[in-house]
């Protein structure tokens, strides 16, 4: 008896069949069964479906006499399965790698379940969308089995049969059976959810839920969605027959409310001429199948819902229609001219504050766009508050990102007041992006870029050659926010160059190093440790870290490169991978297809949520990268890294690179995950060969970087000396800064 059943009915998708069908039976568990059944397609599917089952004994082609729709499609092959758990899958979509053995895992871990539920995502013919609106209510279900009653809000989760596993018993036991029609999820769904005693989430995207551009039934305007009313006719019949399930009413009453009034109000649904009678419908049921002291919750379509109750059948659907084209639209029209007449005031009040004086002790800073307090920005400041007390430091982050705040610290908000009174009034400014584009630049303030690493990727200006690459970017505005630097903090003379030649404006070049990475230089052991203990790793266990960076040629700028679950198991005993994302993947629906619950598992750790990036480097043992800017941060802690470049020419053709890292990397080139894997267990990744190579890189890119790199900003900017660069003696750049003791002074080394 197999692990689990997939049936899959399959109807007119010869083109999708056998991308599908790859995706079931090519998964790394395989203790399973497809019970494929042809609903009588009259393209080739059925032949399809034979000559998998003839390559494959687990596939068992059933063909229908007659087409009998889906939902009785399912039904039909329901009979033949004989595992443990049955799954459904449309013949047009497919499942994500991995996903049947991560099933399988938390079917054990939680005692096999009546149902376990996951996650989708949809994908569009030019790409992926995102998580679906379940994913916050699968993350937050944990580890453990709950029932409706105990959690009703997860009778939200998306209607289909294709994201849960059912244990057959539990199913078929209860006698559960798809209606024929559209819709034909929704009572199935809701049945099964209220009767099970035990349901189980997965919080990992299993299925990639495909939106075809053309042919989709529900994206087919017609008299068929009236079918939804049959539907939930069947569904309150079985609760009628059901007096335990009484408690169930009143939700399941407000879903089906809900899901009739999201289908009346799409075009692409309900032809404009049938809205009429389909309102008069929602409102007959309405009126059949209310409960007694029912009141909407605060989160559903509460207002529409109280229409049905309070306002004449007649008159229903043009009250209904009102609402959504008027009510709404209104709304969202006042809300929108509220926060316009609030954007002028503020922007008025601005520049009164410009007027002001400037304030030389106080000092504004940022990182990540405003969405983060780390970087260079934080070592400056936190360097500032030890040799320049009198300076007051105001972090400047979106409403959305005040948890990022650490306690105690000051900060402003975008878009507040106090916002743009500091920004008027604060004479250093300090960041690792560009400020905001209204934001002026007065006489006498000292703006100080510190960038965001070492450049490998063509940046700025250079990118004008890569229209790939620069899509959506507006370097011309890049510039001109750029001309309001005074000082460009540099790590090395590659960098030096580059940042001129890439954005020419009227900075000078301060031969700081990165302020962040002094903790790497000075000895941060301590950090990495502290980080090491909160991950569970044991002191005498290897660490290798993973940090791909974003990719141009691809929509949503993510792709995996390596396997990483083939990698994880292929360490040697002893060994852990952490997997950190670039920051700008941090949200990326991709992280829910495969890392978030490789993570769960045990498999590896997923660091991309450190705040501090200093500290999952110090707790490394090993980096593995492809082009991402972090191998030159930490190269200055002088342990291995290996570069994994498979697909660097794809990479260099659609960003520019400022170098060849293949021809002269800090480490070993790996091309394929075979070659990764082999790196590690010959123990090559250690060998002299990359000892030599790492310090070669050294030599060229970690120039400047002495672990002074903070309070030589601190210093120069904030209290107007005139230090030498790192470097040796003609390493001197000259800074004019305003406001500065000597404006043009070589930078003298601090003892």
């Amino acid at each position: 008896m197999p692990r689990f059943s997939v049936i899959v009915p399959v109807f007119k998708v010869q083109g999708f069949l056998r991308e599908c069908l790859d995706s079931v039976l090519g998964q790394s568990f395989d203790d399973l069964e497809v019970i494929a059944v042809d609903d009588c397609s009259p393209d080739g599917c059925g032949a399809i479906l034979d000559e998998y089952a003839a390559r494959d004994p687990r596939l068992k082609a059933v063909h229908l006499p007659e087409n009998v729709g889906l939902g009785r499609a399912r039904n039909a092959g329901l009979p033949h399965a004989t595992g443990d758990y049955v799954l459904f899958l449309d013949s047009d979509d497919r499942y994500t790698p991995g996903l049947l053995r991560a099933v399988a895992d938390r079917l054990d871990a939680t005692r096999d379940p009546d149902i376990l539920v996951f996650d989708h995502v949809r994908t569009h013919w030019w790409g992926r969308a995102g998580r679906s609106d379940a994913a916050d209510l699968l993350e937050q279900a944990g580890a453990d089995t709950f029932s409706v009653r105990e959690r009703p809000e997860y009778l939200r989760l998306f209607l289909v049969a294709w994201n849960k596993a059912y244990r057959r018993d539990f199913f078929v036991g209860h006698g559960f059976a798809y209606r024929p029609g559209l819709y034909e999820d929704a009572p199935v769904t809701y049945q099964t959810m209220v009767t099970a005693e035990r349901i189980a989430c997965l919080d990992r995207v299993g299925v990639e839920y495909r939106q075809r551009r053309q042919g989709a039934i529900t994206r087919t305007p017609g008299r068929r969605h009236f079918d939804i009313f049959e539907q939930y006719e069947g569904l309150f019949a079985y609760l009628a027959e059901r007096p335990g399930l009484d408690w169930a009413r009143p939700l399941l009453f407000e879903r089906a409310l809900d899901h009739m009034l999201f289908a009346v109000a799409r075009p692409e649904r309900v032809l404009r001429r049938d809205r009429k009678e389909f309102h008069r419908r929602i409102r007959a049921f309405y009126r059949r199948h209310v409960p007694a002291g029912f009141v909407p919750p605060p989160d559903s379509r509460r207002a529409e819902i109280r229409l049905l109750a309070l306002v004449p059948h007649h008159r229903a659907h043009l009250w209904l229609g009102l609402w959504r084209r008027g009510g709404h639209a209104a709304g969202r029209k006042a809300s929108r001219l509220r926060e316009l007449l609030a954007r002028q005031v503020k922007r008025c009040w601005y520049r009164l504050q410009l007027r002001r004086r400037l304030d030389p002790s106080l000092a504004v800073y940022s990182a990540g766009h405003s969405r983060a307090v780390n970087g260079d920005p934080l070592a400056i400041h936190a360097r500032a508050a030890e040799l320049a007390p009198h300076v007051r430091g105001v972090w400047v982050v979106q409403p959305d990102a005040v948890d990022q705040v650490p306690p105690g610290t000051d900060f402003v908000t975008t878009g507040s007041w106090r916002y743009y009174r500091v920004m008027a009034r604060a004479k250093h400014w300090v960041n690792d992006c560009n400020w905001a584009g209204d934001l002026v630049k007065r006489p006498g303030s000292v703006h100080v870029q510190t960038h965001r690493g070492t450049p490998l990727k063509y940046m700025a200006l250079d990118l004008l050659d890569r229209p790939g690459a620069r899509h959506g970017a507006n370097v011309r505005g890049m510039l001109r926010r750029s001309d309001r630097w005074d000082v460009s903090l540099v790590a090395n003379r590659h960098s030096e160059e580059v940042w001129q030649r890439a954005y020419p404006c009227h900075f000078a070049s301060l031969r700081s190093g990165s302020p962040r990475n002094d903790v790497l230089v000075r000895g941060g052991a301590e950090r990495g440790a502290a980080l090491r203990a909160r991950l569970g790793v044991a002191e005498s266990e290897t660490v290798v870290l993973y940090a791909p960076t974003l990719r141009d040629y691809r929509k949503g700028r993510h792709v995996w490169r390596v396997d990483l679950e083939n990698l994880a198991a292929s360490l040697a005993p002893g060994h852990r991978l952490l997997v950190r994302l670039h920051p700008g993947l941090a949200r990326h629906h991709e992280r829910g297809l495969v890392l978030r619950d490789l993570h769960r598992r045990g498999a590896l750790s997923d660091v991309t949520d450190e705040r501090h990036v200093e500290d999952v480097l110090l707790a490394a043992d090993a980096l593995v990268t492809d082009y991402s800017a972090l191998m030159f941060d930490y190269a200055l802690l002088d342990r291995p890294i290996v570069v994994h470049a498979d697909d660097w020419a794809a990479y260099r053709a659609a960003r520019g690179a400022y170098f060849d890292v293949t021809a002269e990397p800090p480490g070993h080139v790996t091309r394929s995950d075979e070659e990764l894997v082999k790196t590690f267990t010959s123990g090559a990744w250690r060998d002299a060969e990359s000892a030599r190579l790492r310090a070669v890189f050294r030599e060229r890119f970690c120039e400047y970087d002495d672990g002074r790199a903070a309070e030589r900003v601190v210093r120069r900017v904030l209290l107007g000396e005139a230090p030498r660069a790192a470097g040796d003696d003609d390493a001197g750049a000259v800074v004019r800064i305003p406001g500065a003791v000597d404006r043009s002074a070589r930078l003298p080394e601090y003892s």
